[in-house]
């Protein structure tokens, strides 16, 4: 397996376990033979985050569709990957940052009264 496959399979499971509703889904998806779903499943996501400001659909689909249309098209293996995993970077800096704000401005405790 390429570098590229390893990462696109890395961050597919990485996803998985950080939501763990989608981990079997995304498991059937992956398999060789269910290209004839994928492609169309892809296109409907890419289609759906592209209209992400209608009620339902989000811009989450987009990142999703396109990491799905990655598994097929070789050439969008290495730059999907890349961009999952920075994208994951920048959001746990987003939650770490999130939560030392959040303990900063936090109300002192009733019980030190």
């Amino acid at each position: 397996m390429s570098t590229p496959d390893a990462r696109l399979d890395r961050q597919f499971e990485r996803i998985g376990r950080q939501v763990p509703a989608t981990a079997g889904f995304l498991r059937w998806v992956r398999k060789p033979h269910m290209h004839l779903v994928r492609i169309p499943l892809a296109l409907v996501l890419i289609l759906g985050g592209v209209f992400s400001f209608l009620p339902i659909l989000g811009l989450w689909m987009l990142p999703l569709g396109l990491a799905v249309l990655a598994v097929d098209v070789p050439i969008l293996k290495r730059p999907v990957g890349n961009t999952l995993v920075r994208l994951q970077r920048w959001v746990a800096n987003l939650r770490r940052r999130y939560r030392r704000n959040r303990v900063a401005i936090a109300p002192p405790d009733s019980a030190a009264r």
